[in-house]
């Protein structure tokens, strides 16, 4: 998949693209039926199968003091559109200038002339533009006279008729239900970053962690959780893993473990951070990108005595995780 930053200098070939356009947070199952439509498109017409998505995510652009709220940042959500079979991802960089842009110019000059869209695919809702005064029928009117087609893809539901939505995820990621999660983007939950230094007292009592910093990400319940994960470009041929319960496996990925997500009230903590006991691992990835899947709650986060009570009650956590994973 080939990504572009300027619809300016768009080369030729990336030009009259099916387009899915929208912010894709997630890219849970209601946005792949909106991406999956534009790829139909794409294949049946011969031409270039894209995404246009917006970069930061506008809400943190209108309110940048609200709590964190991202589901997926830009390098998840490239490898999902990729995933997909997506040919070309376009991000427009969205800020205060872009924002005050009136909804016409934006199809006339960024969608028709910049992307030369031959078709557009967007999810009912979708909004854009000053005032959020352009939607579907918008697009729709101005192909026509543009020269682009235009669909808009109905809501997409669960058998129990909720529709799948971002908001859904992360009101079951805040409540404490990775699986409910799952179930709307077609995936575990996965918080990715970079592996960061901390304070090193997990291996003080036999579990070394390591440390995610949340960022923008939104803040899943406080708690314990059996987690997989998978390290990024994990060298080939070092293998680390011992007696993990799904076997050994020279690239870093589906390790099994447990996870703390919170604050770290025992030792005083400041700051919501997630910290991983991978089984049977005894390597040094600082530095290194991390993915770790949310698979199930265990317990909330407390604060205990001392540090030997909280160990205790890890080697519960590590226990039940193992269970947990071993039942998949």
């Amino acid at each position: 998949m080939r990504i572009y930053r300027h619809y300016e200098t768009l080369p030729d070939e990336a030009r009259g693209a099916a387009i899915a356009i929208g912010n894709f947070d997630g890219v849970h199952k209601g946005h792949c039926q909106v991406i999956n439509e534009a790829g139909v498109i794409a294949r049946d017409a011969g031409i270039p199968w894209a995404v246009l998505t917006f970069e930061p995510h506008p809400r943190s652009v209108f309110q940048p003091a609200g709590p964190p709220f991202r589901l997926t940042p830009f390098r998840a959500k490239a490898r999902a559109l990729e995933a997909l079979g997506v040919d070309i991802m376009i991000v427009q960089k969205f800020n205060r200038a872009f924002s005050q842009s009136p909804a016409e110019e934006f199809v006339k000059t960024v969608l028709a002339k910049g992307f030369g869209a031959r078709h557009l695919v967007s999810g009912y809702d979708f909004v854009f533009g000053h005032g959020r005064q352009g939607n579907c029928e918008l697009l729709l009117n101005l192909g026509r006279s543009l020269g682009f087609g235009f669909t808009a893809i109905s809501a997409v539901e669960s058998p129990d008729g909720t529709v799948y939505s971002s908001t859904g995820i992360r009101q079951c990621l805040e409540s404490g239900d990775p699986q409910g999660a799952a179930e709307i983007l077609g995936r575990p939950y996965a918080i990715e970053g970079r592996v960061a230094h901390g304070e090193k007292l997990g291996r003080t009592i036999g579990f070394p962690t390591a440390n995610i910093h949340l960022g923008t990400l939104v803040r899943p319940k406080r708690g314990i959780y059996a987690v997989r994960a998978s390290i990024h470009g994990y060298p080939s041929g070092s293998n680390p893993l011992g007696a993990n319960p799904q076997g050994a496996n020279p690239q870093g990925s589906n390790l099994a473990g447990v996870a703390n997500i919170g604050n770290r009230p025992t030792v005083g903590g400041v700051g919501d951070i997630l910290e991983v006991y991978l089984f049977d691992f005894a390597a040094e990835i600082y530095g290194s990108r991390m993915s770790v899947e949310l698979i199930e709650f265990i317990r909330p986060e407390v604060k205990f005595e001392n540090l030997e009570e909280m160990r205790k009650e890890i080697i519960r956590d590590t226990d039940k995780a193992k269970a947990i994973l071993l039942s998949e």
